[in-house]
């Protein structure tokens, strides 16, 4: 079975690498290719993989290149993990919100909005390659904004697309830790959309254990977020019952979270930078054989566990349920059918198959929707290149502001991005 990497030129790539390793059994890779349009860091990332590969005895051929054709060439699955214009992009759409008052964080608001315009063109150029290369494999996006990436594949690409984030399976392995049971036994009412998504319900084995869940994260977020975030997403809870994704503080505690943010010397796009530098430095050890321990402070924890989840599943048709990015069809009554969604999902070996959320409340419902359009604008506009689309999508998110200064932002946007938004 040969497995494609597209962008392993990552930080994240070992902790990928380490699961395809460790759980052999389950999905029994012969063939692991890692193409980047970087050839240094592919060179650095690809050499400890191999290093990581010999050591584990698990028969896992490691190749490099930076040809996507041949990398994906018969490819049963693809997982895609790029970054358009790398971290130096990410922290100019981050100091393009400082600047004009509003959030510019990597995927929500101005941010997201800019790196979905650099990405999406990009991204279906890759699903022209996956189609006329590997046309039964199935792409794994991790790409980020991930939600408005997998939407626009599933409405431009003729590929087999799942979405994947890593904060979904965060969620269950801490009600799975809290709770003693292993994550299968935990099943989430999860309704949402990538980076914007709620909590309704938990049980353990069919066993509802939501009041339990309720208070857990509530400790959570005492130990692990900052300020402004945890009482905003503490209030929510409190109010409502519902447990948010960790996103949506941009949201509930708008200007607190951007004053506290604007504070800080550093962007975390520059932090992520400083993080890089030391790992990068520490792949090129030639006595490296594993992921380092400093690989966590990159973020990305489980990364590797929801991948490698999706994929076994599809590869041995289990028919088990996971929460991933994929077409709502009628999922989310309230939202289009061809949209993306993140919500559970029934895995086997035709993909990703969405259950019926079923009425959405009130104190969610509008916020989704909203956010939904924003994402269907997006998508459009960057496909079109169209500025009219630009502009109502930005006007459409609720963290942007009115629609002159939308308009002058968007001009800013497109200048500092202009090496990357060819044709606008």
């Amino acid at each position: 079975m040969k497995v494609t990497v597209i962008g392993a030129g990552s930080s994240y790539t070992p902790e990928l690498v380490e699961g395809f390793l460790d759980r052999h059994d389950e999905l029994p890779v012969s063939e692991l290719w890692l193409t980047d349009i970087d050839g240094e860091r592919l060179a650095t990332v690809g050499s400890l993989a191999e290093r990581m590969a010999e050591r584990s005895g698990a028969g896992v051929s490691v190749k490099r290149s930076t040809d996507i054709e041949e990398s994906v060439a018969d490819a049963s699955y693809i997982v895609t993990q790029i970054r358009v214009g790398g971290s130096q992009a990410r922290i100019r759409d981050e100091k393009l919100g400082f600047r004009n008052g509003i959030i510019g964080q990597e995927t929500t608001g101005v941010g997201g909005f800019a790196c979905a315009l650099r990405t999406v063109p990009i991204v279906l150029a890759m699903a022209r390659a996956i189609e006329r290369c590997a046309p039964d494999a199935f792409v794994i996006n991790f790409t980020n904004p991930s939600g408005i990436i997998t939407e626009a594949l599933l409405r431009y690409g003729n590929v087999k697309v799942i979405g994947l984030c890593n904060a979904p399976i965060n969620m269950i392995m801490e009600i799975a830790k809290a709770a003693g049971v292993s994550r299968q036994q935990v099943g989430l009412d999860y309704v949402g959309l990538n980076h914007l998504s709620w909590i309704r319900g938990v049980s353990v084995d069919g066993t509802d254990i939501t009041e339990a869940a309720r208070q857990g994260y509530l400790d959570h977020l005492e130990t692990e977020e900052e300020g402004a975030a945890r009482e905003a997403l503490a209030r929510f809870v409190e109010t409502t019952g519902l447990m948010p994704n960790g996103y949506l503080q941009y949201y509930y505690a708008t200007q607190e979270v951007f004053a506290e943010q604007n504070a800080k010397d550093k962007t975390r796009g520059e932090e992520v930078v400083e993080i890089e530098r030391e790992l990068i430095a520490k792949y090129a050890d030639p006595d490296l054989t594993e992921k380092p321990a400093e690989l966590m402070k990159r973020g990305g924890a489980f990364y590797s566990t929801a991948a490698v989840d999706v994929m076994a599943s599809i590869q041995q048709n289990k028919g088990d349920e996971q929460i991933v990015i994929a077409r709502n069809g009628i999922s989310i009554p309230c939202l289009p059918a061809e949209c993306s969604v993140e919500v559970p999902c029934r895995i086997d070996r035709d993909g990703a198959q969405p259950g019926e959320c079923g009425d959405v409340e009130p104190e969610i419902r509008g916020l989704m929707q909203v956010v939904k359009a924003y994402e269907e604008l997006t998508v459009n506009a960057a496909v079109e290149r169209d500025r009219d689309a630009a502009l109502m999508a930005m006007v459409t998110h609720p963290l942007m502001p009115g629609i002159e200064r939308c308009r002058e932002i968007l001009d800013e946007l497109l200048e500092i991005n202009k090496e990357f938004l060819v044709g606008w």
